[in-house]
């Protein structure tokens, strides 16, 4: 990652009509350096909102399950900013701080069940390989749905262009948030 932000958050200040009205649609969120940073290409931000939306609120997965592998994602690219971010997310999800600790270990660490170690997997093996092997995507099919293994699919490949972004621009954590666990 950059050592220091190689696209700054914008200040509200610095914003135009165009980006305050982006920043103003996110409410809390608005505040958070990830969208100060994007709303820089408002025309892209615009674009990029709706598929986030989708993950994080339409998706036909439970919203556990989307933090378990968000939060495995961030930790196969080394995304300190969206593992903060979604720790707190997972905790709100009915995670336990013991289980996000887990993620860091990977699905082979102990306490997982069968459906959750092949989403881990799942999150690792696209990492890895762009592709969820024919054994861990037989255990997910057991468990969920065609459209379910499409969002699986595209949560990991949505986070980990954010995750991407984010590091590229050297997007600093957000005041109050802790990064990767010791």
């Amino acid at each position: 990652m950059a050592r220091e932000p190689r696209i700054k958050p914008l200040e509200k200040s610095e914003c135009d009509s165009e980006q305050l009205s982006i920043l103003k649609s996110l409410g809390s969120a608005g505040s958070m350096n990830a969208f100060r940073t994007l709303v820089r290409h408002p025309k892209l931000v615009q674009r990029f909102l709706p598929f986030l939306q989708y993950i994080l609120q339409e998706s036909s997965l439970t919203t556990r399950d989307t933090e378990l592998l968000i939060l495995r994602t961030a930790w196969d690219c080394r995304a300190e900013y969206e593992w903060s971010h979604h720790s707190v997310s997972g905790k709100q999800a009915g995670l336990s701080d013991e289980e996000i600790l887990r993620v860091s270990k990977g699905p082979t660490a102990n306490g997982w069940t069968r459906h959750d170690k092949a989403l881990l997997e799942a999150a690792d093996e696209l990492h890895s390989d762009s592709c969820a092997s024919d054994s861990v995507w037989r255990v997910l099919s057991e468990k969920y749905s065609e459209q379910q293994l499409v969002d699986i699919v595209f949560t990991v490949g949505m986070y980990t262009l954010a995750s991407m972004s984010l590091k590229s621009f050297g997007v600093e954590l957000d005041r109050g948030l802790k990064g990767f666990p010791e």
